[in-house]
């Protein structure tokens, strides 16, 4: 019979050890407040067009970002995780944590993933300190979005080829209170990534 994995926090010989090195000064070696901006919506929603946008434009500005995008994160990290709800659950978490180390290392970090469960965006926002984590809400229609279909994925979902296809046969859960919201059918890309400027830069 196999023992149960313990988690860190179980193992007694694991402990975090305590760097010299603060967050602040990574922060103020790059001359900027760490933050970082989660992009939540549905699948062809605009996500990752804006954090791609929206990096060029702050790395023009001088400020140092990283994006973590969910399609690229699961072709490495993520790439043991299939769509269940658990499945889902956990890239998120990995996700999170990986924002979180590279906000402590004093980078702007733009996450674009569909993120479909409030509790898990609840969960990734609790690893931050307040004034650090944004969530930002693409709030584009699912028809929109369908009609869009850049990558295929609602045509197949749609006949039934592609299953726990979040917004269809799996929930998407909007943000309640997210920091800001942009509907991507109603509001262009360069008056999109203004908004999301404004928003980092009034931080």
């Amino acid at each position: 019979m196999h023992k149960p994995i313990l988690a860190a926090q179980e193992q007694p010989q694991i402990r975090p050890y305590a760097l010299s090195l603060s967050c602040a000064s990574r922060a103020a070696l790059k001359q900027q407040k760490p933050c970082c901006l989660w992009l939540t919506g549905l699948s062809g929603a605009g996500k990752s067009t804006l954090a791609n946008v929206l990096e060029l434009r702050l790395n023009q500005l001088g400020r140092h970002t990283f994006i973590l995008d969910g399609d690229n994160v699961r072709h490495g990290l993520c790439r043991d995780l299939g769509m269940s709800a658990e499945a889902r659950k956990e890239n998120i978490r990995r996700m999170a944590e990986v924002a979180r180390l590279m906000v402590d290392a004093g980078l702007l970090v733009i996450v674009s993933a569909i993120s479909p469960f409030r509790a898990d965006r609840e969960t990734a926002r609790a690893l931050f300190e307040p004034g650090e984590f944004f969530e930002v809400y693409i709030s584009t229609a699912f028809a929109t979005c369908a009609e869009r279909d850049p990558k295929g994925l609602y045509k197949a979902a749609l006949s039934g080829q592609i299953k726990d296809f979040t917004g269809l046969d799996s929930p998407y859960e909007a943000p309640l209170q997210a920091e800001c919201e942009i509907d991507t059918a109603r509001v262009g890309v360069d008056q999109a990534t203004a908004r999301l400027l404004q928003l980092l830069l009034e931080q």
